[in-house]
């Protein structure tokens, strides 16, 4: 059995985490390497299963994304997570169809391709400020928060991208910048771990990068079982998802489903890697 454990120009090595999986993997007679996603030299068909896992600038190439996935699903490749669920993921507009299904997400105005942006008709009137971002994206990529007075200027600045992306136009929680976001991590559809993750003061980002903060979290019972349900809506089998969310009054209140590349945050849950690395055995066999 031959694995690459898919990655990006910038993490050739994948991170440090992610590199701890070679050596379980082999403890299993399977042989893993990192392999870059977009590397041109490599040959697909030498590999018996791709497992995406720090793919993390597919969202700055979509065009390109989207032509390798084709390329990987004409060659019949399997993939973990599975292609179906990396198309349906890749695109925020996911969020939609869950908000439809009776799931509470942020309030959102999903905004389809227009030369005609006008942000001020649709933003709610009782929302003071927002966040806006395109539905294709990661990691506060091409996303503002800003003031509601502000939304001309904004208007503005995203008329071209609006032009050629959808986009997504939320109102900004401040609970974000008090309680942080939760990321409640499943193996194969069992709950594995949650971390809670809180921006450095003054911002609204909590990626590692900008100052986040990041810490262990035991969710009660209620709280697992309301991030089990939204896993629970993909019919396919799921390696990994990571359900993020602002919990309000014990209510777990949507963000978005990670299916791609998510951190997996092996090191703030003891046995969190074994548990991963067992999830693969059982699809794999």
């Amino acid at each position: 059995m031959n694995i690459a454990l898919l990655t990006c120009e910038r993490l050739p090595n994948l991170t440090e985490n992610d590199q701890l999986l070679i050596a379980e993997l082999a403890k299993h007679n399977i042989q893993s390497k990192a392999v870059i996603w977009d590397d041109k030299t490599v040959n697909w068909s030498d590999y018996d299963y791709l497992i995406f896992r720090n793919t993390w600038d597919y969202y700055e190439k979509e065009t390109e994304f989207n032509h390798w996935l084709n390329q990987i699903e004409e060659l019949g490749i399997k993939t973990l997570n599975a292609l179906e669920i990396i198309q349906q993921n890749k695109h925020k507009f996911y969020l939609q169809t869950l908000e439809k299904q009776g799931f509470k997400i942020l309030p959102t105005v999903f905004i389809e391709k227009t030369t005609k942006l006008n942000l001020a008709e649709i933003i709610p009137n009782h929302w003071k400020k927002a966040v806006i971002k395109p539905a294709f994206s990661a990691g506060s990529y091409l996303t503002e928060v800003f003031d509601v007075i502000d939304i001309e200027k904004i208007n503005e600045q995203y008329q071209p991208i609006a032009a050629q992306k959808e986009l997504l136009l939320q109102e900004f929680m401040p609970e974000i910048q008090t309680e942080g976001e939760t990321s409640f991590i499943f193996f194969n559809k069992k709950f594995s771990h949650a971390v809670n993750k809180k921006p450095k003061k003054g911002d609204f980002r909590i990626q590692v990068q900008f100052g986040g903060q990041y810490t262990a979290f035991k969710p009660n019972d209620a709280l697992i079982h309301q991030a089990q349900q939204i896993v629970n809506t993909f019919p396919e089998a799921l390696l990994y998802a990571r359900v993020d969310g602002i919990i309000s009054n014990n209510q777990l209140q949507l963000m978005e489903i990670e299916c791609i590349e998510p951190d997996l945050y092996f090191q703030y849950s003891e046995g969190a890697l074994q548990r991963f690395v067992d999830s693969i055995l059982k699809l794999i066999k």
